[in-house]
């Protein structure tokens, strides 16, 4: 598949953190940065999707990747993903948090992939989907829309209406066996793991 672009998620507040997680510096980069950068490797394009263009400073996100705002901002991940897919010209985007240090290169071509006849390819882990590590065509944007309009935001709800492919966790596991590339940073103490993490791997 030779049509997919990048989508990154950044439009949260950060709230438990206390600060933007995004801008938190991981390995010697901002950690949006380093999300771009590993999306760079398998996407065609990536697209960094914001609820404030403004709220950044600059050099933070590099000025060949595009800042789409939120067309529904406070509506979670699902307005975030709409708004992405709605933006790129590309039939296929493949969506992750701004705040997934580990991102997983091997998979997220696997998922790419695993994709190419679905709208929607999704790891599984626990029995449960993983949405923000997902690939989905434009064919799921009529859908989205549809909950988003009614305060619907849970994403999943739309899937049994578009072709998916689950990959099971198994499968996940013979390329990532610790699961890092779904560790995102929330917490404090997560963002301490990820350090010792970097660290350990240097």
């Amino acid at each position: 598949m030779s049509t997919v672009s990048g989508i990154v998620l950044a439009g949260g507040e950060s709230r438990r953190l206390g600060r933007d997680k995004a801008l938190e510096i991981i390995d010697g980069q901002h950690l949006i940065a380093r999300v771009i950068d590993r999306m760079r490797k398998v996407c065609d394009e990536v697209l960094v999707v914001v609820s404030n263009v403004s709220r950044y400073p600059a050099q933070t996100i590099p000025t060949d990747v595009e800042t789409v705002l939120d067309k529904y901002p406070g509506k979670g991940s699902l307005g975030g993903i709409y708004s992405g897919l709605m933006s790129t010209t590309m039939e296929y985007g493949l969506v992750v948090a701004c705040d997934m240090p580990f991102l997983n290169l091997t998979l997220l071509q696997k998922i790419i992939n695993m994709g190419s006849t679905f709208d929607i390819c999704v790891p599984v882990l626990s029995g449960r989907p993983e949405p923000t590590h997902a690939l989905y065509s434009k064919k799921c944007l009529p859908h989205m829309r549809c909950q988003l309009d009614i305060n619907d935001l849970k994403i999943t709800n739309f899937f049994s209406k578009v072709t998916v492919n689950y990959i099971d966790e198994a499968i996940v596991k013979t390329i990532d066996p610790d699961l890092l590339s779904f560790f995102n940073i929330n917490y404090q103490s997560d963002l301490d793991r990820a350090l010792g993490i970097v660290k350990a791997q240097n």
